[in-house]
């Protein structure tokens, strides 16, 4: 199975961290989060993955190498300008006739990607499988219910639910049709490309461990929970 990693971003948010070393190869434990993830897809059978690279590419060339060290097989598709979370796929159309997994590199996750991978395989009438993750967010006040000019209950700072992307998706080989070519173009333009064009979109609700690295205090919390749910 093939599988394609994101991991071109300037990652703004973690400066200073990034202004060093590129978001995909900050430490935690003993590991670069880019070899947690290659690990962790080598061992559910993806022996073949796509780094897609821009800032600092030299670094992750130089650290990851060809990927025999890991078992498996690593590919770099280097974009010349930014070309956002999906037109990096444009740029290896031609490697794919099956349907492959892409993820962003900057999260780290227990999912089991092959439950994920089945799930979109069983879900033949659609060209794109999310995976979602539900995120509760605290309300920073009281929520007053209300009928016409009389309270009759209030929630103390209740807890806001979203489910959200989760950076993780399967997509056939169909889906290059609706990416244009060396283009920025976002996972959410795909998306809404979809929905336009009238194709399904199937939605994978995800359990398992996961936090998106986006900003300095969620590489704090990573750090702090790398023992517990990565270490072996």
């Amino acid at each position: 199975m093939k599988a394609i990693i994101l991991a071109g971003g300037l990652g703004m948010r973690l400066r200073p961290f990034t202004e060093i070393i590129p978001k995909p190869l900050l430490p935690l434990g003993e590991k670069a989060l880019l070899e947690i993830q290659i690990e962790h897809l080598k061992a559910v059978g993806f022996n073949k993955i796509y780094l897609a690279i821009n800032y600092k590419s030299d670094y992750i060339r130089a650290y990851l190498g060809n990927g025999n060290k890991y078992g498996v097989e690593l590919i770099y598709s280097e974009e010349q300008k930014a070309l956002g979370t999906c037109g990096p796929l444009s740029l290896l159309k031609q490697e794919f006739k099956e349907p492959f997994l892409v993820m962003n590199g900057d999260i780290l996750t227990k999912a089991d990607f092959t439950k994920i991978y089945q799930f979109a395989i069983e879900h033949a009438d659609s060209l794109l499988t999310i995976v979602t993750k539900i995120i509760l967010t605290p309300f920073r006040f009281g929520n007053v219910i209300a009928e016409n000019d009389y309270v009759i209950d209030i929630e103390e700072k209740p807890d806001l639910k979203f489910e959200i992307l989760a950076g993780i998706y399967i997509c056939k080989p169909d889906i290059f049709k609706y990416i244009p070519q060396d283009t920025y173009f976002g996972m959410d333009h795909l998306i809404k490309t979809l929905l336009n064009k009238k194709e399904k979109i199937s939605k994978y609700l995800l359990t398992d461990y996961w936090i998106d690295i986006g900003q300095v205090e969620d590489y704090s919390t990573a750090l702090e929970v790398y023992n517990e749910h990565f270490k072996k």
